[in-house]
């Protein structure tokens, strides 16, 4: 164990001041059971920031008069009424998350921003994996710095007695136990779910693999690239020639998604029964629930959509097309839309009365004419003036936008989607989360070093105050 976190936990341990198995369930209400990021343990004066801050200071983790990294996880936001007076919908319920990579991690952090504690276990000195992956994010890991902020993080051994027994007895106190081991691993350490439950029958188990627990492919290790692949995504993504795939981690991405939403699922199915559960997440059956319009486009041995890089498959003009100065990306619905095209953007009225294009159906069939013919047109103007068109006829349009116009998109700027956290390599501009309901602040806190909450922890667990309920309806 390689963090002065967990030395002080092993002396701890030979003290004699905490020992596997011996703490007693105190029922004590401690400050210590507030959220870790939470708004209402705050007393300090609000800073005064940007418009941006002004307007979302309760999304503002920042302690600024601790800049030290070993001090960057302490942080707190200034208290506003609204945070003190409405609970956050998962406000009281603890989540241990022996995680990795993206699948595990992408649920977890929405859980923490919705009022959950979540504990993230993590190799001593070392951490999860995906730390490692490049250091873009302002030092950190870009991977790691987007699914891991709001977290509290927890280096154990599992692999060594003591703290594989220490995970164990965390598991007995909390709601949620979340784990994307490699097939096989959780249960070969006795974390399956009908072992868990033993010793508390409450708790929602949620496993993430690539093939689900049972079948030919359980034991078969799964990465984003070749869940695509097996779900068949690749063959309907790229050109003709290559296939290709989806640039983001779509699958991860999936499985992350109905885990979360199964997890709130399960909670709301406790509140009834009093009784746990286990959520068995598939990768490739997220995948393939997210194939569905290819998968009906050729049912019953019908031919799949054939790959058409940018453009759809069946819908046509649906995809990019050339200005003279760049890119416009376009989208036709239906044939009101098709007429509107012709005679605004086109001006060419006549086509709505050519046989070649008289529907969906051919427009798709004759698109390379008809391709021709829209670029012959947009070869003289602007992409400025083909959108300006594009909009006044009410055709939906996009720029091929890069990671560096997203960051300074004026629809998010706006709408003030972005804020500042702080990690241990300095200051970080986050998103805010998308599709909060409007009376909850969502949790938006650091991202933590490894290790950085095991003295915490270990204090909790001494006073026994680690899985108290800090605030929640007290039938979840």
């Amino acid at each position: 164990m390689h963090s002065r976190s967990m030395t002080s936990f092993h002396g701890v341990v030979a003290r004699g001041k905490w020992k596997v198995g011996s703490l007693a369930a105190v029922s004590t209400k401690s400050s210590l059971w507030r959220h870790p990021y939470s708004t209402s343990t705050s007393t300090s004066k609000p800073d005064q920031g940007s418009k941006d801050q002004q307007r979302h200071k309760h999304f503002i983790y920042e302690n600024r008069s601790q800049p030290n990294a070993r001090q960057a996880e302490k942080q707190s936001s200034p208290a506003t009424a609204s945070s003190l007076a409405q609970p956050r919908p998962l406000d009281g319920i603890t989540v241990i998350a022996l995680e990795q990579v993206i699948a595990g991690p992408y649920c977890t952090r929405q859980l923490a921003e919705m009022g959950a504690r979540v504990v993230k276990i993590e190799r001593p000195g070392q951490g999860d994996f995906a730390r490692s992956y490049d250091t873009r994010a302002t030092g950190l890991s870009s991977h790691f710095a987007w699914t891991n902020r709001s977290k509290q993080s927890l280096a154990l051994d599992i692999k060594k007695e003591e703290d594989l027994a220490l995970l164990k007895k965390l598991i007995t106190k909390v709601d949620v136990f979340l784990q994307n081991l490699a097939p096989g691993a959780a249960d070969r350490l006795g974390l399956g779910y009908e072992e868990l439950k033993k010793t508390n029958e409450r708790l929602i188990v949620c496993d993430i693999s690539g093939y689900g627990a049972d079948g030919p492919y359980r034991n078969k290790k799964a990465y984003d690239l070749l869940i695509q692949a097996e779900a068949g995504m690749l063959s309907i993504t790229g050109t003709e020639e290559t296939p290709s795939k989806v640039g983001a981690s779509i699958a991860d991405i999936a499985a992350g998604m109905y885990a979360y939403s199964n997890i709130m699922a399960a909670l709301l199915v406790r509140a009834k029964t009093g009784k746990g559960c286990r959520i068995d997440v598939s990768m490739l059956e997220c995948m393939v629930e997210w194939m569905g319009y290819p998968l009906y486009y050729a049912y019953d041995g019908a031919s799949p959509p054939p790959r058409a890089g940018a453009s759809h498959a069946s819908i046509y003009p649906y995809g990019p097309f050339q200005a003279r100065d760049a890119t416009v990306m376009l989208g036709l619905q239906n044939e009101r839309e098709w007429a509107s095209f012709c005679s605004k953007v086109l001006q060419k009225p006549e086509l709505t009365s050519d046989p070649r294009f008289a529907g969906s159906n051919q427009r798709s069939e004759n698109r390379n004419e008809l391709k021709q013919i829209i670029e012959d047109v947009f070869a003289s103007m602007t992409a400025e003036e083909v959108v300006q068109r594009l909009d006044e006829a009410a055709i939906g349009n996009a720029k091929v936008n890069d990671m560096a116009a997203v960051w300074d998109h004026p629809q998010l700027a706006e709408r003030k989607r972005w804020t500042e956290i702080r990690t241990e390599k300095g200051k970080m501009r986050v998103s805010i989360p998308p599709a909060i309901p409007s009376n909850v602040e969502p949790i938006i806190g650091p991202v933590p070093r490894v290790g950085a909450h095991n003295e915490k922890i270990m204090r909790e667990l001494e006073d026994g105050s680690f899985g108290k309920k800090h605030y929640q309806n007290p039938r979840i």
